[in-house]
């Protein structure tokens, strides 16, 4: 009983440490449940009525056949909305190859080719009504439902960016920042340190390649010594895979294939993949959220699905601003 109530009073100083900024209106509502205009559930209720169904049905499929696609597509959709808001500015090319596509950060994602068979059933359907950004969140939501996520209601309404820098896409996170970095880049998202932390609970399934945490193996910080805060098994075996960068590895090595809380139980016991996962462990503003989350699945579930409506609404192109893109990967 003790240990419950210690649970129940540490989840209670996080939400009212750690909630999200409360709008100045006179209900209090919080910000991110306030209307944005151009966004409504029922967008395509009479444009397109099949269009859940038919971007379901077609993740569903890719799932069958790799589900590894799950964490893929769940990571693609933060890189797109991580630059410049959710516009599906991360689809666009071009034949100078100077896009977000052609970035550092955006070199490992994986399974964008769903997104042009999605937008071409769609536009044999509906056509020039469903935006690329909408398909990118809502393939986003159906992968990591069909892996065991929460489900979270979408709104829909997003238009597609135009403009798309290389430059500005590798100040994605890499794995490597300081809290404080990462707190305000989150920040500058319109996202809270619970919504941090919730977030990099998707790395609770997933993979990273050897490339991407081997300085922690053998020189790191210029040490060249491991680092000293990895788990002396996990860093054994991670020396034992990791014979080229180009290795994968998951980034959850205890239930690597099941969607869960696993991934905080493993930074408490020093086996974070990245070096941002474990720093949260030892960081005074997001230890308590992570022991949190790793003592309460239940409260991951609702705080990880909370947290993907937040981003899906960020910095969002609606009306007149944006377009409908036609492909995907050129604007119109």
């Amino acid at each position: 009983m003790a240990r419950t109530m210690g649970l129940l009073h540490l989840s209670l100083l996080l939400f009212s440490a750690f909630t999200i900024a409360v709008a100045d209106n006179n209900d209090n509502t919080p910000a991110y449940l306030l209307p944005v205009s151009g966004l409504s559930h029922d967008y395509y209720k009479k444009s397109c009525p099949d269009m859940e169904a038919i971007i379901q049905r077609s993740v569903q499929k890719l799932l069958k056949e790799d589900y590894t696609c799950g964490a893929s597509l769940l990571r693609l959709h933060f890189h797109d909305c991580a630059v410049r808001g959710c516009d599906a500015s991360i689809l666009l090319d071009n034949a100078q190859k100077n896009t977000e596509m052609y970035a550092e950060a955006s070199k490992t994602l994986r399974c964008i080719e769903i997104i042009d068979e999605i937008k071409a059933s769609l536009e044999e359907k509906c056509p020039k009504t469903v935006s690329c950004a909408d398909i990118l969140t809502t393939v986003a939501r159906d992968a990591s439902n069909m892996v065991g996520a929460p489900y979270w209601l979408l709104e829909y309404g997003r238009k597609d960016g135009t403009i798309s820098i290389l430059e500005e896409a590798n100040a994605v996170p890499s794995g490597r920042e300081s809290m404080t970095d990462l707190i305000l880049f989150f920040q500058s998202m319109g996202l809270s340190p619970v919504d941090l932390v919730s977030l990099q609970g998707a790395h609770t399934i997933g993979r990273a390649s050897c490339k991407s945490f081997g300085q922690r193996l053998c020189n790191y910080q210029g040490t060249k010594d491991a680092d000293p805060t990895l788990n002396n098994q996990f860093l054994n075996y991670l020396k034992r895979i990791c014979s080229k960068d180009t290795v994968y590895t998951d980034l959850d090595p205890t239930t690597p294939a099941v969607f869960d809380n696993t991934y905080y139980k493993n930074i408490q016991n020093n086996m974070g993949l990245l070096e941002t996962d474990q720093k949260m462990w030892v960081d005074s503003r997001l230890g308590p959220i992570v022991k949190a989350l790793a003592n309460q699945q239940n409260l991951f579930y609702s705080q990880f699905g909370a947290a993907m409506v937040k981003v899906s609404r960020s910095n969002v192109l609606t009306g007149n601003d944006g377009e409908v893109r036609i492909k995907c990967s050129a604007i119109n």
